[in-house]
């Protein structure tokens, strides 16, 4: 892989500490990196979409970008609020060049033993705004930094209420609890029931419209007029159900999919949609539903993502035997998706992948051997199909996680814990980047160089 920047760095103390890429000659010099940006960037229009490409002023539009699903939680003026973190952790991703933010918009109170606190949809109809508030706050710094954000206004998960709440709500069934239980399938066909529940539908579209109209109470913009969001998204992760039980329902699926995204564009006309999905690995295998879902006209790009430990094509504990096999899957599945988004004629982004710390460690000084092989290798195949012009538009890593630290010996998150990346159902350090993760830190930032050439 040629890179086009010759090394990475990092904020430490306020100083930018340059890092050496490996094969590549250092010619870059240190620079300084103030805690708070003196000089404002002029901030950038609408990300479009010309064929399978996105454009941004009339040019291409590439980036290496970063999961920050808890951005409107730092900038909240509630309990959950940092905003003197906030400001770091966005000027830090921004002197790497990580200008591309996925961030959770709506959240739902739930019964689930792992669901994030507080929440913005307390229950059926009633809003606290003190996070949609954070949301303001972070958008308006987003933009004093001419970055970019995609928010997704659901979940398939249960870590933020989700599908299960509004049919709660809705139904007054109580909601499967996997963690609890176990049944993950169960969880899932339930969770899916959401595409054909029409009050439960109606009730989410509800608070959909109230976001989509929102006035940002720090710069009076509408966000339908904000170019920092560059593309609402369906829900996190939709599925159509369980691999066992949901190909009856690939149609209400579909219909879902293709009627809600209808919904936003109608409310957001200058601002893209896309559907947060997963790939063919979250279509119950479907290869045919993934591009049915995206085939769309009221879609304009492919997302998906990779999650190779998840999907037990690779195991930290036993790496050595187990990676190389791995990656021969992770390229594959990666072609097809760039290869889908080709034949459709759209862009694709994959916004979502990570890896484990060597050993499946959680602790932020745990060696990440077998994760920067997977960072180089992911970024290294991404470069070479977007500059031969394919669909790959960019990426989003999961999770910059930052400042963030866990105090609790069992690595679970808590309420009032800080946010480190890794969703409260999983353990913190599970698969976030930390800002302690120097080399880590060095191969993004050189990807978000490279990527930022291409033409």
């Amino acid at each position: 892989m040629t890179r086009l920047s010759s090394f990475a760095s990092w904020a430490l103390t306020g100083v930018l500490i340059a890092l050496p890429v490996p094969g590549v000659a250092q010619t870059s010099k240190i620079v300084a990196w103030p805690a708070t940006q003196s000089a404002q960037p002029v901030q950038s229009g609408f990300v479009t979409v010309k064929g399978r490409h996105f454009q941004l002023d009339g040019k291409p539009y590439y980036f290496a970008g970063a999961n920050f699903w808890y951005g409107m939680y730092l900038g909240s003026p509630g309990p959950t609020g940092d905003r003197t973190r906030l400001a770091k952790e966005l000027d830090g991703l921004a002197a790497q060049g990580i200008m591309n933010l996925r961030v959770l918009a709506i959240s739902e109170a739930s019964t689930l033993r792992r669901a994030v606190q507080p929440v913005v949809l307390k229950n059926h109809g009633v809003i606290d705004v003190t996070l949609w508030q954070g949301l303001d706050y972070l958008l308006d710094e987003m933009a004093k930094r001419d970055m970019k954000a995609v928010l997704y206004v659901n979940n398939f998960w249960q870590w933020s209420g989700g599908m299960t709440s509004y049919l709660n709500w809705t139904t007054g069934k109580p909601s499967i609890d996997p963690d609890v239980s176990g049944d993950w399938n169960g969880y899932m066909d339930q969770s899916a029931s959401f595409y054909r529940d029409a009050r439960a539908q109606q009730t989410f579209r509800d608070v959909l419209q109230q976001l989509l109209t929102r006035k940002n109470t720090v710069n009076g913009r509408t966000y339908d007029a904000d170019p920092t969001i560059m593309s609402w998204q369906l829900a996190n992760e939709p599925r159509p159900g369980s691999d066992a039980n949901a190909r009856p329902h690939f149609a209400a699926f579909i219909k879902w999919v293709d009627e809600t995204a209808a919904f936003i564009r109608k409310r957001a006309p200058k601002q893209l949609v896309s559907t947060g999905n997963e790939g063919w690995m979250g279509t119950a295998g479907s290869k045919e539903l993934f591009e049915q879902s995206h085939a769309s006209k009221n879609v304009d790009y492919l997302t998906f993502h990779m999650w190779a430990p998840n999907w037990q094509w690779y195991d930290p504990k036993n790496a050595q035997a187990t990676y190389d096999g791995a990656w021969k899957k992770m390229q594959d599945y990666l072609n097809w998706h760039i290869d889908a988004a080709n034949k459709l004629g759209k862009p694709i982004v994959l916004e979502e992948f990570g890896i484990n710390r060597d050993n499946g460690a959680f602790e932020p000084l745990a060696r990440t051997t077998f994760r920067d092989r997977f960072y180089t290798g992911i970024y290294g195949l991404l470069a070479r199909r977007a500059m031969a012009g394919d669909a790959i538009a960019g990426s989003n890593f999961w999770a910059w996680g930052g400042a963030g630290r866990t105090r609790n010996a069992d690595f679970m998150w808590k309420p009032g814990d800080s946010f480190v990346g890794d969703p409260p159902q999983e353990p913190q350090g599970l698969y976030c980047v930390f800002d302690s993760d120097k080399s880590t830190i060095a191969i993004i930032a050189a990807h978000a160089r490279q990527m930022s050439h291409v033409r």
